[in-house]
């Protein structure tokens, strides 16, 4: 294996971010470093450019990177994806005392990208990544010895170390690649359970499926009835056929599907133009457990993971800027809440005690009681 582990997601100032599919954290991911190739995209012709100038040349279409100094040349670097989240990334390439970055890559579970071409002569090569907003965030936090400057949207950075406009820092991780029998480099990104290209894809999908209101847990990569069950009644559900599922672009389609209202379980849409950070908690009659932050972007729908059979959901929304930050409206945070109090925390939380917040480091937030006796409901969060 190789060295130090890169993150999927950094989260800049309030770390208010959990994963929609399963609040469960995996254990971590590292790079797998095997000589077993992906699934390889064709690839353009190789130059003779230097490794920075080829960086800066062009935005990126998708992909991620791993390195170690000293790279052989002559040979394509693609990164793979043996995780079960669709994944962004931004590399960053020192070469000869200067830095630049460059993003966003994005890449499928079970899929490949070559994410530079042609002779690779940096004196290092490094890694920031994320998972998609769907998600609601990363299993772990990023991490990584180097700070470089990255960028909301697609973006080139040609002196990364000095961050300018909407820039923020980031870190990033230093990591090893493998060389292939066809003699390019290549790197698998994945998680504790190690899953091959065919476990990464179906554990992807049954993520996926759980966000949209499904049942297809666990979460690990092994095909059975109920996720079959899962996965034809989501196609069902959006009029999608059978075939569909083997597309290259099946990843995208369901994404773009579980952002949108579901009849079964609870939905949260943004119809605001900020960015909505939420928290969701169930009484199953013994307990109330709160769980929190869940990004919802603007314009789309969240499903956070309700399992079970609860007696009472509550919910919590609030607004915030690119930091953060609380919007205000006449002074008056934008929020969507009641007057139940539930614990949390400015950090990612699973809270089961509710009692006496403040003396354990936590904040009470009025929560509001949501009507699930129909078996589905959506939540809009508008302007007021």
């Amino acid at each position: 294996m190789a060295g130090p582990v890169p993150a999927i997601h950094a989260f800049a100032g309030r770390d208010k971010d959990v994963d929609a599919g399963s609040f469960a954290t995996p254990k971590g991911l590292r790079p797998c470093r095997r000589d077993k190739p992906g699934h390889d995209e064709l690839r353009a012709g190789r130059t003779r450019r230097t490794l920075l100038a080829r960086l800066l040349m062009a935005l990126p279409t998708a992909g991620l990177s791993l390195f170690a100094s000293a790279l052989p040349a002559h040979a394509d670097l693609k990164l793979c994806n043996r995780m079960s989240y669709v994944v962004e990334a931004a590399i960053g390439v020192d070469e000869k005392s200067a830095t630049a970055t460059r993003g966003w890559f994005r890449i499928d579970p079970a899929a490949c990208r070559v994410v530079l071409q042609g002779a690779l002569t940096a004196d290092r090569i490094l890694l920031n990544a994320r998972a998609l907003g769907v998600y609601g965030a990363s299993p772990i936090p990023q991490s990584g010895s180097d700070t470089l400057c990255i960028a909301p949207d697609n973006f080139v950075i040609a002196a990364a170390r000095q961050c300018r406009g909407n820039q923020t820092p980031a870190p990033f991780t230093q990591i090893t690649p493998t060389r292939t029998d066809d003699g390019n480099l290549v790197a698998y990104l994945a998680e504790d359970s190690e899953y091959d290209d065919e476990q990464a894809r179906l554990a992807g999908i049954q993520r996926l499926l759980v966000i949209a209101g499904y049942d297809a847990a666990p979460i690990d990569g092994v095909d059975g009835p109920k996720t079959q069950g899962a996965l034809a009644a989501f196609l069902k559900s959006r009029g999608l056929g059978a075939d569909i599922v083997q597309s290259p672009t099946f990843f995208a389609t369901m994404i773009e599907a579980v952002q949108k209202p579901s009849t079964s379980g609870l939905t949260w849409c943004n119809d605001t133009p900020h960015k909505i950070m939420a928290a969701v908690a169930t009484d199953d009659g013994k307990a109330v457990t709160s769980r929190g932050w869940y990004r919802i972007d603007p314009g789309k729908c969240l499903h956070p993971d309700v399992t079970g059979q609860p007696k009472q959901v509550f919910s919590f929304a609030e607004a915030v800027d690119a930091e953060n930050r609380a919007i205000k409206l006449k002074n008056r945070p934008l929020n969507w809440g009641g007057t139940k109090e539930l614990c949390t925390r400015d950090s990612k939380f699973e809270v089961s005690e509710q009692g006496d917040c403040g003396s354990r480091g936590m904040a009470p937030i009025g929560f509001a009681p949501v009507d699930m006796s129909s078996g589905g409901k959506t939540l809009r969060f508008a302007m007021p």
